[in-house]
C-alpha cells in the first residue's frame, strides 16, 4: 500500500467518526443502523456495475468511493458497539483469499480450472463447518439468501448441477417452460388464486434463470438490456404522439401499438 492511499483511508476512517460523532457529527448519520444503511450499500453495488457497463471509467472512481464508504459506515458503526473494526474487516478478507488460494499463495497445483472450482467449493463447506455449519451437509448450503433472489436461483442451480441434477442442454429446459406457462395459463383459467398464481408464476421465473444460465447468458444482463430496449421504444412512442400534438395517454391501446410498431421498425433500420 502506498503512502497516499493508506493517507487517503486514513483520513475517510476519521471522516466518518466525524460523521457519526454524537456531539458534533451529522445528525442524519448518527441516527444511522445497519437495516437503515444496508439498502444503500445494495444501491451502491449496482451503481458501480452500471458505470462499468456504460464503460465510464471517471464514474466509476467516483461510484467505487461511494461503495467503499458504505464499507468504512459498517465498520464504524460496528466499532461503536464493540463487534469489530475496519481493520478486522481488511485482515478477515485477506486471511480469506489466501485460504482459498492455495495455488498463489501456496504450493498446490490444479490440473486444470473445474479442479480449481471444485477445491473451491471444498475450502468453502470447511469453513462453514468451522464456523459451527457443520450441521447442514447440503450440497446447497451455504447459498446466502441475502442476494437479488434470481441470483439466489442461479447459485442454488449450479450447486445442484456439481452433483448432476442439471439438464442436459436447453432444450428440455425450453420444454419446461413451456410447462410452467401452461400450468399459469390453467390458474388464469381456474380463476386465478393469488397464492397459486404467485407459485407458479415464480416456477416460470426460476425456470428463465435456468434458462439463460443453460444458454451462457448473464441474466441481470438480459434483463437489464430487455429494460433499456423497453424504456427507449417507449420514449420513442412518446416523441411520435407529441409530433402529432397530443400526449402518448391520448391514445388507445391500438394506437400506442401502432406507434410501438413503428419504434422497433425505425429501430430495424438503424
Amino acid at each position: 500500500m502506498t503512502e497516499a492511499t493508506r493517507d487517503g483511508l486514513t483520513d475517510l476512517l476519521a471522516i466518518m467518526a466525524r460523521l457519526r460523532d454524537p456531539e458534533r457529527g451529522c445528525p442524519w448519520d448518527v441516527k444511522q443502523d445497519f437495516s437503515t444503511i444496508a439498502p444503500y450499500t445494495i444501491e451502491e453495488a449496482y451503481e458501480v456495475a452500471d458505470a462499468i457497463d456504460r464503460r465510464d471509467w471517471h464514474d466509476l472512481r467516483d461510484e467505487l468511493g461511494d461503495l467503499l464508504l458504505q464499507v468504512v459506515f459498517h465498520a464504524q458503526m460496528a466499532q461503536e458497539q464493540g463487534l469489530f473494526e475496519f481493520n478486522d474487516v481488511a485482515r478477515a478478507i485477506s486471511d480469506k483469499m489466501r485460504r482459498r488460494h492455495p495455488h498463489v499463495f501456496g504450493d498446490v497445483i490444479y490440473a486444470d480450472l473445474d479442479e480449481q472450482k471444485q477445491a473451491w467449493e471444498t475450502i468453502k463447506a470447511s469453513e462453514r463447518a468451522a464456523k459451527g455449519d457443520a450441521h447442514d451437509d447440503s450440497v446447497l448450503a451455504g447459498v446466502s439468501r441475502g442476494q437479488p433472489e434470481w441470483q439466489r436461483a442461479l447459485k442454488l442451480q449450479q450447486r445442484a448441477a456439481t452433483i448432476g441434477f442439471d439438464w442436459p442442454d436447453h432444450r428440455p429446459v425450453i420444454d419446461k417452460l413451456h410447462e410452467e406457462l401452461a400450468e399459469v395459463h390453467a390458474e388464469f383459467e381456474a380463476g386465478a388464486d393469488p397464492g397459486r398464481l404467485e407459485d407458479e408464476i415464480g416456477d416460470v421465473l426460476f425456470v428463465a434463470v435456468n434458462l439463460a444460465r443453460h444458454a451462457g447468458v448473464d441474466f441481470a444482463r438480459a434483463l437489464k438490456h430487455a429494460n433499456a430496449k423497453f424504456e427507449r421504444r417507449f420514449r420513442r412512442m412518446e416523441q411520435f404522439a407529441a409530433a402529432e400534438g397530443q400526449p402518448l395517454s391520448a391514445s388507445d391501446l391500438a394506437g400506442q401499438e401502432a406507434l410501438w410498431q413503428r419504434a422497433k421498425a425505425e429501430e430495424r433500420k438503424s
